[in-house]
C-alpha cells in the first residue's frame, strides 16, 4: 500500500451534522480550514448524516487537485428511501429522508461504493473500509472482504480496511483477511488502550497501518479542562471518567500543556499508527487541533508523571 496519510487526518462525521446542525458554508469553511492546515487526509461515510457529509466533502474538495490528498468512505450500510422521513433516529442532526440498512454483500459493497462516488461527485476514492461489521462478522467476513479485496485488484479502489469501536473484530480481521489498514476509534487514547492489548502488535508484525480515530473519547477529551455533558461513546460522559480526564488535565497544566495535545499526540505515537483522525466543530477546531499536531510535543516529563497518577499505562509508547 502506498497511501500518505500525514500525521493528522479530518474526521467528517460532523459534515453530517453530527450533535449539532451546521450550514453549508461552515461545512466548506472546516474542509478548507483542513486543507490550509496541511490536512490532506479525509475519511467520511455514508452513515455521516444519511449522505450529507459525502455530499459536503466532495463539494469541498471538487476543485482541489486530485493526486494531492486521500480519501476513504465506508461500506456496510446501504441509505433507502424514506416515505415517510422524520428526524434521524440516529445522533446526525438532520431529516430521515433515507433509512440505513446493514448490508455487507459482495452486491451491497458494489452499491454502497457507487452511491457514495455519486454523492461525492468524484471519480474515485482511494480507500474502502468495512463499517462497525461487529454484529454481521460471518457476512463482512465472507462476502464483504472478498468483494473489497477484488475491487482492489481490478484497480477501483488503492487499499482496503476495516473500522470498529471494538478491538476484537479488527483483530480477527487482521489476523484473517489481507487487509491494508484497520481504522480503530476510541480504543487507543489518552483515556483508554485496549487496543494495545493485541491489535497493535498484531498490525506491527504484519505490517498493517493503523487509522487511529476518535482519540478525544467523542468529545470527552477534546476541552482543556472536562466536565459533566462532554459526550463519550456518543452519549453524556459518565461522573467516573469525567472525574479521570479532569485529572489528566490538572497533571497536563502543571507541566505547561493541555489536554487536547496530550491526546493529540499520545494518539500518534504507537509505531503502527498510519495517522491521527480527528473531527472537529467547525474551522476554529480544525486550526487548533493542526497547531497542536504540527506543533511542539508536551514535555517529555508529562508521560512518566501520568503514568506515577495512574492515568497511564506503563507499557504505552509515548511521544520522543
Amino acid at each position: 500500500m502506498t497511501l500518505s496519510f500525514g500525521p493528522l487526518g479530518l474526521g467528517c462525521a460532523q459534515l453530517g451534522n453530527l450533535y449539532r446542525a451546521l450550514d453549508d458554508d461552515e461545512a466548506a469553511a472546516t474542509v478548507d480550514a483542513a486543507w490550509d492546515a496541511g490536512i490532506r487526509y479525509f475519511d467520511t461515510a455514508p452513515h455521516y448524516g444519511l449522505g450529507l457529509s459525502e455530499r459536503r466533502l466532495g463539494a469541498a474538495l471538487r476543485g482541489r487537485p486530485r493526486d494531492e490528498y486521500v480519501l476513504s468512505t465506508k461500506v456496510g450500510r446501504l441509505l433507502v428511501p424514506n416515505s415517510a422521513p422524520g428526524p434521524d433516529p440516529d445522533i446526525f442532526v438532520v431529516p430521515a429522508t433515507h433509512t440505513r440498512v446493514w448490508d455487507f454483500s459482495a452486491g451491497g459493497v458494489r452499491r454502497s461504493l457507487a452511491d457514495s462516488l455519486e454523492r461525492l461527485g468524484l471519480d474515485r476514492v482511494d480507500l474502502a473500509l468495512i463499517h462497525d461489521p461487529e454484529e454481521h462478522a460471518a457476512e463482512a467476513l465472507d462476502q464483504a472482504y472478498p468483494a473489497l479485496a477484488a475491487l482492489r485488484a481490478e484497480g477501483v479502489v488503492r487499499a482496503i480496511g476495516v473500522g470498529s469501536m471494538r478491538t476484537e473484530i479488527l483483530t480477527r480481521f487482521a489476523a484473517e483477511t489481507d487487509i491494508d489498514v484497520v481504522m480503530v476509534a476510541a480504543r487507543y487514547t489518552l483515556l483508554e488502550q485496549p487496543a494495545l492489548d493485541a491489535l497493535l502488535p498484531l498490525c506491527s508484525r504484519r505490517g498493517i497501518g493503523v487509522l487511529n480515530a476518535a482519540v478525544f473519547n467523542s468529545g470527552l477529551l477534546a476541552e482543556d479542562r472536562p466536565h459533566g455533558g462532554l459526550p463519550y461513546e456518543y452519549q453524556d460522559a459518565p461522573a467516573g471518567l469525567v472525574k479521570r480526564a479532569s485529572a489528566m488535565a490538572e497533571v497536563c497544566e502543571r507541566h505547561g500543556t493541555t489536554l487536547p495535545a496530550a491526546a493529540l499526540h499520545f494518539a500518534g505515537a504507537h509505531p503502527a499508527i498510519r495517522t491521527v483522525v480527528a473531527g472537529a466543530q467547525g474551522p476554529d477546531q480544525v486550526k487548533r487541533n493542526a497547531g497542536l499536531v504540527f506543533g511542539p510535543p508536551p514535555p517529555a516529563a508529562l508521560w512518566p508523571d501520568l503514568v506515577a497518577h495512574g492515568l497511564l499505562r506503563a507499557d504505552a509508547p509515548v511521544p520522543a
